[in-house]
């Protein structure tokens, strides 16, 4: 789930919490500890679900309606006097809401710490213990400062390694579970088949049904590992949309034996490995649901397909229900019954918690949601949270936060996997690795899709700065979608002067753009430097289809994410400094196949 901050913003004020760290114990016993012997195993086992049939079966109704309900706040500190922090207190004590979302910053990375003291505030103001979910795509590090930065999925597909995706997986949910995040809505199981999909792209594995299931079957075993569920999304599959559903619903036409060959498979593999969550998607199947209702809202998908036909017995999240793929055809509390009705047990980010809260249990009064039905959700919501170990210990120690987060081993496999996802796509007259003469004069071109919003540094500033201590005889220039017709002009103009040029180019994929393009400036600009007679290197981080609209380009590399290790890594890559090992993990239609690698 991607949510636009400034939306959920205008909604919150953000100030500061200053709250005192309440002391906890986070061991390996948090989900299946491998050191206890199986008469321990069973032991606990029969305590857990002694305390959830107890806990449901004290519970008011208004309690369970509570459950379902699961609000988004963001992750940093709130002062206990501020509007926010009331709103959280209230949501837990009056509307008894079944967990939190930990939204990130667009802008910015917060402090671990700050959310860790707002987590165990809401933990101890709730009755019950509150599932804590965010989404940690790209590891903690994507969130929160000085946790480790993760690649996302499709350099894990690139690298196509099982241990580094159970690496990845494991990394980041020791990391959440020190601040006391206990579900990460991660991974994306959808196939991205689809280049000018604006939402999913390089948060896929990739556009092999096998390999995504290989890859999300890892990823979910080392999660468990480290004491955090799981999520497979976006069910049944969002892979195949050119249109986000943040901003509107979109429509697959694709029949159930499609969906069989490509979407289905990776959400069954999910579910033989155990995962614990499966998230819906706001998107229509007129094939499957003929009253084009969105997946999140149909019986047909979330019930009949999804619960019975494949088996899954876990929790069924809906994706936010802020997103105008739902929101803007639903009112607030219409969505959230629907929602119920279909087999959704959470809400998760319903635009008013008030109103949900309601809606449903206007519901269950008048037996459109029957007592057994809602029943139903809130024992696998609890015995969710007993798996996970929260009705023996809810909160979290903040004195692990500096020797979890971000240590040197977490830090290493990072890196090591960002290196093995690199991939020479294309390389026209052997280019590449470059050599440098010490005379030769370099252009650094750094094009990006955006000029605002970066949130892991500057674009391009940790490739120039290792390219220019190498290399000293270095000029940059910068080009943003806002680049006036002459500035463009210019850039060309140098790299006609330079011996060598280097384009680094950024396009990214995030909630609420609606695309992953240049605009038609950037692309012509990138066709006149392509038909220079000279070396010309040319590295992409973010959406990998970009060759479509440049396919002049006689070089082409590709690192699928933006954030400064990634530049590392594609740079050393780029002077041959470490080897290119990665394989194109989705077809480039009418250029390169899945699998495909430049290296002879």
């Amino acid at each position: 789930m991607n949510t636009e901050i400034n939306h959920f913003r205008r909604r919150r004020q953000s100030i500061i919490l200053i709250a005192l760290c309440l002391p906890a114990v986070l061991g390996s016993s948090l989900i299946g500890a491998g050191g206890q012997s199986k008469q321990s195993a069973k032991s606990a086992e029969v305590t857990s679900k002694s305390w959830v049939e107890r806990t449901l079966e004290s519970m008011p109704s208004d309690e369970k309606i509570g459950q379902l309900i699961v609000p988004a706040t963001i992750g940093m500190f709130l002062s206990q006097d501020s509007e926010a922090f009331q709103e959280i207190e209230r949501n837990i004590t009056r509307f008894h809401v079944g967990g939190y979302h930990m939204l990130g910053d667009a802008v910015s990375l917060h402090e671990p710490a700050g959310a860790a003291l707002l987590i165990n505030h809401m933990q101890e103001r709730a009755r019950t213990p509150l599932l804590i979910t965010a989404d940690f795509e790209g590891g903690v590090g994507l969130r929160y400062s000085g946790a480790t930065r993760l690649p996302r999925a499709m350099a894990l597909g690139a690298a196509a390694n099982e241990e580094m995706a159970f690496a990845a997986g494991r990394i980041t949910a020791e990391e959440a579970r020190a601040m006391g995040v206990n579900v990460n809505f991660y991974p994306i199981v959808d196939v991205n088949n689809n280049p000018r999909n604006p939402i999913i792209n390089i948060r896929s594995f990739g556009g092999d049904p096998a390999q995504v299931s290989r890859m999300a079957r890892a990823y979910i075993r080392g999660s468990r590992q480290g004491g955090v569920m799981a999520t497979a999304k976006h069910f049944p599959g969002h892979g195949d949309t050119s249109t986000d559903s943040h901003l509107e619903l979109p429509v697959i036409d694709a029949d159930r034996a499609r969906l069989d060959q490509i979407e289905l498979p990776p959400f069954r593999a999910a579910i033989e490995e155990g995962v614990g969550g499966v998230m819906s998607a706001h998107i229509a199947l007129p094939r499957l649901e003929p009253d084009n209702l969105p997946a999140t809202l149909s019986s047909k998908i979330l019930t009949g397909l999804l619960r019975n036909e494949m088996g899954f017995q876990g929790i069924v999240f809906t994706d936010a229900l802020t997103m105008r793929g739902v929101s803007a055809h639903y009112p607030d509390g219409e969505a959230a019954v629907l929602a119920v009705k279909a087999g959704a047990d959470v809400l998760l980010f319903p635009p008013d918690v008030e109103k949900a809260f309601n809606a449903i249990k206007a519901a269950v009064q008048s037996g459109a949601i029957t007592e057994e039905r809602l029943n139903e959700s809130v024992r696998r919501i609890l015995n969710a949270k007993a798996r996970l170990g929260l009705d023996k210990n809810r909160f979290t120690d903040l004195n692990q936060l500096d020797r979890v987060l971000g240590g040197k081993e977490h830090q290493t496999a990072a890196r090591q996997i960002i290196e093995n996802a690199i991939t020479l796509v294309r390389n026209e007259r052997n280019t590449l690795p470059l050599k440098l003469s010490p005379e030769q004069s370099v252009l650094f071109v750094t094009v990006v899709d955006d000029a605002d919003g970066w949130r892991e540094g500057a674009p391009g500033k940790t490739f120039l700065s290792s390219l220019t201590a190498r290399h000293r005889k270095t000029s940059s220039v910068f080009i943003s979608d806002r680049a006036s017709p002459g500035e463009l002009d210019l850039a060309a103009k140098l790299a006609e002067l330079a011996d060598v040029v280097v384009v680094t180019c950024f396009v990214r994929v995030s909630a609420y753009r609606g695309s992953v393009e240049l605009v038609e400036g950037q692309i012509e600009m990138l066709k006149r430097m392509a038909a220079l007679k000279k070396p010309l290197a040319f590295v992409l981080f973010g959406s990998p289809y970009l060759l479509m609209s440049a396919p002049e380009l006689p070089t082409y590399v590709l690192a699928y994410e933006y954030y400064p290790a990634a530049e590392e890594a594609a740079l050393k890559a780029v002077l041959g400094e470490n080897p290119f090992k990665g394989r194109l993990p989705v077809e480039i239609p009418g250029y390169y196949r899945m699998g495909h690698s430049a290296v002879k």
